[in-house]
Order: structure tokens, then sequence, then C-alpha cells
């Protein structure tokens, strides 16, 4: 519709001012409108409670704001386009932009929202049934469609305020190499946070260490530049992402078992028992609730120490649980000390021996009668 026919449309309505009435009129079925889909989304929303698919709860909550903002765009544009329909005020010729800005940033946020409720209501799920999941590749995958959303808005909006998205494209080709070489650092990080969110060399939650540098602690968040670790005295460590291209990164947390590896000593004195004593505490290693027998199990003779005969113990414990590790490491090291208490022998420990000639002997023992 030409704007002289839209005067004509008015005129025929109550004269000149008959466009204020229709303006209010619009304004009025905006809010009605608003009014309407609110209470569907509300008694919709409480319907797809009910179920179990997170996917239609996150769709519902996503959409209702957007949708709000996108019927009021169109509302005050329609309106808009009223009045412009009897003045001709320059202000008027920018509502066909604004209103294309308008829809396409609506349907942006509802994609966004939609993304965020979605990641929250998959995680919040997974956690009330007790699944495992990995919250980093939760949180990448998310990241990149968010990415995704925005850059291909962008490029839309681009296209419909009547720019030249291959102008763009070229303008941003020569700009990404200049921006390559000033932010080459900045470029290492965010190509590293992709290699940990496609590798997955650990996780949020994750305890790390690097035998190269002085890392160690449990990841608290992965970003495209920094990943933060929480040390164990409560210090943030901040880590650009860059360096674990470079160091040796062992994860703690995804042991399948915890190693008892321990040498024990008893004295020259005990020797007759020791085959006994060996015997026994593999008995007892093989019959412990906590030891896990389908890994390697060794209690051996191993060396002639310099006061000692030593036998070492070898074996993994089913749990990797730091502290329930030392107390089952514990409860083994002391049923070991009663076993060779249940034999007669003793723990050895540094001791010297003095070996005197038979000379030295016949004198002392002369001296000693002649006192």
């Amino acid at each position: 519709m030409t704007k002289d026919e839209l005067m004509k449309y008015i005129s025929s309505f109550g004269g000149e001012n008959a466009w204020i009435y229709q303006v209010f009129v619009v304004v009025f079925v905006v809010l009605l409108t608003n009014l309407i889909i609110r209470k569907l989304m509300d008694r919709l929303h409480k319907k797809l409670e009910r179920t179990k698919n997170p996917w239609d709860d996150a769709l519902i909550h996503a959409l209702r704001k957007p949708l709000s903002i996108l019927i009021w765009v169109i509302g005050i544009s329609f309106a808009a386009e009223i009045a412009a329909g009897v003045t001709s005020a320059i202000i008027f010729e920018a509502i066909d932009p604004i209103r294309d800005v308008g829809i396409i940033a609506s349907i942006t946020w509802f994609m966004l929202r939609f993304i965020r409720e979605c990641e929250k209501n998959l995680v919040s799920e997974w956690k009330t049934d007790g699944k495992t999941f990995d919250k980093t590749t939760v949180d990448a995958i998310s990241r990149l469609l968010r990415i995704s959303v925005l850059i291909t808005a962008a490029l839309v909006l681009l296209q419909t305020l009547g720019f030249s998205i291959s102008g763009v494209l070229a303008f941003g080709g020569i700009g990404g190499i200049a921006i390559g070489f000033a932010a080459k650092d900045l470029l290492a990080n965010f190509f590293g946070g992709m290699m940990i969110f496609l590798d997955r060399p650990f996780s949020v939650g994750d305890w790390i260490r690097s035998p190269d540098r002085e890392i160690e602690g449990t990841v608290e968040n992965i970003g495209w530049r920094l990943t933060t670790i929480r040390t164990f005295d409560k210090r943030p460590l901040y880590l650009p992402n860059s360096i674990f291209a470079t160091i040796a990164v062992q994860n703690p947390s995804r042991m399948t078992n915890r190693r008892i590896y321990e040498t024990i000593g008893i004295r020259y004195d005990d020797a007759a028992v020791a085959e006994p004593i060996i015997n026994s505490v593999r008995e007892m290693l093989v019959n412990h609730p906590e030891i896990d027998t389908s890994h390697t199990l060794m209690v051996n003779f191993n060396a002639f120490g310099p006061s000692s005969l030593d036998f070492f113990i070898y074996t993994f414990t089913k749990t990797t649980v730091w502290t329930k590790f030392h107390d089952i490491k514990q409860d083994v090291l002391f049923k070991i000390y009663k076993i060779i208490e249940e034999h007669g022998a003793e723990m050895a420990f540094p001791t010297s021996t003095v070996h005197l000639p038979d000379a030295l002997k016949v004198i002392h023992e002369g001296q000693e009668g002649l006192q």
C-alpha cells in the first residue's frame, strides 16, 4: 500500500484525526495479543512440566520474552506506518530497517535462550538421574552453537541493512590475516582451548598435575583463552590454554585403581620365619575386601639389606578416592605388623655390630677377673 492510498484509507474512518484512533486500536490489539499469548504459554508450560522431555520445557521458557518483544516490534512498526501516512517526518523512513532489525534480534535472542535452557535442563536431568556426563563437552558445544547463531545473525543483519556480505567476508579475510599476526598468542590460546574441548584430556572437576611444571589442582573452568585450576592450598591458578600443547598432563581423577607399593624389613635373626611371614601377608591381601585381586598382586622377598631382610608388597585397591585409599593402606600395614609379631619376629631397624678380635676379648676378660 502506497502512502497516498494509506492516507485515503485513514481519511475514510473519521477524517484527518482518525489515524490517532487507529494507532490506539493497534496498540490495544498488541496488548491484548500479548496478554493472550502469555496466558497460553503459562498453561502450556504447566502441561509440559509433567513430561520428562527437557526440550519442550526449554522451548517454552526460551520463547516467552522474545515472542513478546516480537509482537511489540510488529505492532509498533504497524502503528508507525499509520502515523507515517499522515506526516512527512523523515524519522518514519527508518520504520522498515528498525522492524527488520527487531525481528532478527528477537529470533537471535530466542535461539540463544533456547541453547542455554537446553544446556541447563540436560545437565540438571543427568544429575538427577545419576547419569555420567562430560560438562566440558556440554559447555563447548553450547558455546560453539551460540557463536554460530551470533555470526549468522550478524551476517543476515548486514545483508538486511544493505551491506554486501561478500565484501564483508573479503574484508574479514584480509583483516583476519592482520589480526592473526598481531594477536598470535590470543589465537594460540583459542585453538588450545579447542584442542582441550576436542581431545578432552581433562574436564571440569578433574584433579590434574604436570610433571613438567608446578601445576596441580582441580579444574574449575575451561575457557577459550584461560583454564582455571584451584590448587590444594585453595589458590586459583590461571593458565593460558596454549601451554597444554607443550607440557605433559597427568589426570589422576581417571585412574582405575590406586597402588600400594611398600618395602618391609625383618631382622636377620628372624630369617627362619621369613617365608611363612611372606605367605601369610600374601594370603591376607588376597582375602582383603578392599584389594582388587584382578590386578597384579605380589609379595616377594626382595633383597638382603644392610640390617634387614627386605620383602615388598605390590597391589591395587578397588577405590580411587584419596582419603579412603589411605585408610585402606593403613589397615594393610597394621595387619602386616601383626603378622610379623604373630610369627615371633620383629621389624628391623638400622643397627651396627662391632666384632672384636680374640686377643682383645682375653685381655678384657682377664681385667674383669682381677677386679
